[in-house]
């Protein structure tokens, strides 16, 4: 469906969210200013998890302000239907969105409203009445053990200087063997490296923080890359660094992982996060306890934990096919 005349796309990222990106009237446009500031405060979501809020809500005002004629305020909200909400849901399905984020559209419109109501904004009780489709929860892909050690073996030779190879053979290697998100790995400080056995901390989603064993690999690539790295890093300064000696920028990473995907043959998903998947199914295909697991990954639910189960099951159904004498039939 087409946007309203001058209502461009939503931008990212938003710091605050700009308000002129949302069809509404002033004094929903400061129940909004004052959404994202709790969001930022009180949930302390990223501001990536802002924008995608952001830009789920904004798609739903532009909805209304052609579903319903004008620019949405409170009252209107107030006085939404449930056939109002499913027709939002609809649009979007028309629109080719996927289940996952038409759930996801719907988790934000709940809990915009539940914010509203909480302030005593806007009461809308039929929201509760409307269904949204169920999320299903992909299964992780993962590298198997072969694929990830050729994946760490190669990767430094893909770089236009030694030291770059350095850094990308001890950034890939964090993620694998630590199990870290790209973005974690990037946001950590050169005084932060984990350079010796024990554990170090790590902050993840939400600001909270984790404590991670180090392998002796994980210590020796970090090592040979600050060993080889012709930047002066500062202790408050990021770890890894580009070419210029400034913050290294996770699409470089992303595009050196596209090209060990072609060399070696690997699978669509084989993205920095598939090493940390493979991680978590390799630890539990080893035996290792699923709560451990999870405080490895940084879940705040096991049953976020709890799909690396199905992916192990799927390995072991395979192999009982190949191998047990009766499994043919």
């Amino acid at each position: 469906m087409a946007r309203p005349a001058g209502v461009s796309a939503f931008p990212l990222p938003p710091a605050p969210l700009p308000l002129e990106r949302f069809p509404a009237a002033p004094d929903l446009s400061r129940a909004i200013a004052d959404w994202d500031r709790w969001l930022a405060d009180e949930r302390r979501a990223s501001p990536h998890t802002r924008a995608a809020y952001g830009r789920d809500l904004a798609a739903f005002l532009d909805f209304l302000a052609v579903h319903r004629g004008g620019l949405p305020d409170l009252a209107a909200l107030g006085g939404l239907a449930p056939v109002d909400f499913r027709s939002a849901l609809a649009n979007r399905a028309r629109d080719g969105l996927g289940r996952s984020s038409s759930a996801r559209f719907m988790s934000v419109l709940r809990g915009f409203f539940r914010f509203l109501d909480r302030r005593g904004l806007v009461h809308n009780a039929t929201l509760a009445a409307v269904r949204a489709p169920k999320r299903t929860a992909p299964v992780p892909r993962a590298l198997t053990q072969q694929d990830a050690a050729a994946t760490l073996d190669l990767a430094g030779d893909l770089a236009s200087a030694r030291w770059q190879g350095k850094r990308d053979v001890a950034l890939l290697t964090l993620l694998y063997g630590c199990g870290l998100r790209l973005g974690e790995a990037l946001s950590l400080k050169r005084r932060e490296a984990p350079v010796a056995a024990g554990t170090f901390a790590v902050t993840g989603k939400g600001g909270k923080t984790r404590m991670v064993p180090v392998l002796p690999a994980v210590a020796t690539a970090i090592e040979d890359y600050l060993a080889e790295c012709p930047h002066r890093l500062a202790a408050d300064g990021p770890l890894f660094v580009g070419a210029r000696g400034g913050p290294l920028h996770p699409r470089l990473v992303q595009g050196q992982m596209a090209k060990l995907r072609g060399l070696l043959g690997l699978q669509e998903g084989a993205t920095p996060h598939a090493l940390r998947h493979s991680f978590a199914t390799h630890l539990l295909a080893g035996g290792a306890d699923l709560r451990a697991i999870q405080e490895l990954l940084g879940h705040a639910s096991l049953s976020t934990t709890q799909r690396y189960t199905a992916v192990d099951a799927a390995r072991l159904a395979a192999v009982y096919d190949a191998a047990h004498p009766r499994a043919k039939g």
